[in-house]
């Protein structure tokens, strides 16, 4: 099978996003064994994407954007059973392997699961980091029933998959976060404060003292480390999936060192595609935006404050707001 061509969304050199990135037409191979090829519906950007052009995961360049994936399967790798040539999946693009990733007309995924009846392909596009990192996340801190736990940027995608997954869990959740989603938060169930001065003392009143764990998921360099720490009354009861060398310098606890050996995303990611079918989870988008558009999505996702995720949408479909509140 030919290679085909596709524009894509790509750096040949690190540094700021905005200053590296380029669109370009790029030949996209037939899918190795493992790997499906899909003709991208939907593609969600993530502050990962803007870390591997800084980079993050340094290897050969040049490299695409685009992690999160929804599409049409076009061509199926050996060894693929799952999936057919036409079936609509959401997966992760294999961004590490391919000169180009999920921000592209075609991508190459190296894993992918069905979208569910009822589930727009845009809303399946944006689960797959912000479930998986929440999820390992959660896993890795040993989170348990009956738990109190303080999520940290719960008004960030990961935060607000890790508050609703926590719920689900049957802990006790405390979120911080602004006035967009506070609502949506407490009506998930979450004990909601905001951000700023004074938020310990006014966690550890909703607590009733100190917290059990502690889910730091804002932008890097949020410079919390600290506070958290004071709120836990353990450096080790607080995991970060952002603020790495504060963590580290601190005692606190960095996700992607404990993750390593946790349970596979195949095993929960159908599941909440599940639930985002029946309106039961969700991951707020802020915006989309046609693939040719790309330099003003990232803009707004580099920015730091988008209020939920933003999505690329090569087809160049319009897409309604979601709904602002799970059932």
């Amino acid at each position: 099978m030919s290679p085909v061509v596709s524009t894509a969304i790509r750096f040949h050199e690190y540094g700021e996003a905005l200053d590296v990135l380029r669109e370009e037409r790029v030949e996209v191979a037939s899918p190795a064994a493992g790997h499906v090829r899909v003709r991208v519906s939907a593609t969600g950007l993530n502050p990962a994407d803007w870390a591997l052009c800084r980079g993050l995961m340094a290897g050969s360049l040049p490299r695409g954007i685009g992690y999160d994936v929804a599409g049409t399967v076009d061509a199926a790798g050996d060894d693929v059973e799952d999936v057919s040539i036409g079936d609509l999946v959401f997966g992760t693009a294999d961004f590490a392997g391919q000169p180009s990733a999920g921000a592209a007309d075609l991508a190459i995924l190296n894993s992918w699961y069905r979208v569910p009846d009822g589930l727009d392909p845009v809303q399946a596009a944006v689960l797959p980091m912000a479930v998986q990192t929440a999820t390992w996340t959660l896993d890795a801190m040993g989170l348990e029933p009956g738990a109190t736990l303080l999520v940290n940027g719960a008004g960030a995608t990961v935060g607000f998959a890790a508050v609703q997954i926590a719920l689900r869990r049957g802990a006790r959740v405390i979120a911080t976060a602004g006035p967009a989603f506070a609502g949506e938060l407490t009506t998930f169930g979450a004990l909601v404060t905001p951000y700023g001065e004074g938020m310990a003392d006014r966690v550890r009143t909703l607590a009733g003292g100190a917290v059990d764990l502690v889910f730091d998921a804002p932008p890097p360099n949020a410079g919390s480390i600290p506070e958290l720490i004071a709120v836990a009354g353990d450096p080790s009861r607080v995991m970060t999936i952002s603020n790495h060398d504060e963590a580290r310098s601190l005692g606190a606890r960095v996700n992607l060192d404990y993750i390593a050996g946790l349970a596979p995303a195949a095993t929960f990611m159908p599941q909440y595609a599940s639930l985002a079918a029946d309106g039961a989870f969700y991951i707020p988008i802020a915006r989309t935006y046609p693939l040719a558009e790309w330099r003003d999505a990232v803009k707004l996702s580099v920015s730091g404050h988008p209020h939920g995720k933003v999505v690329l949408l090569p087809e160049g479909r319009a897409w309604p707001t979601i709904p602002t509140t799970a059932k």
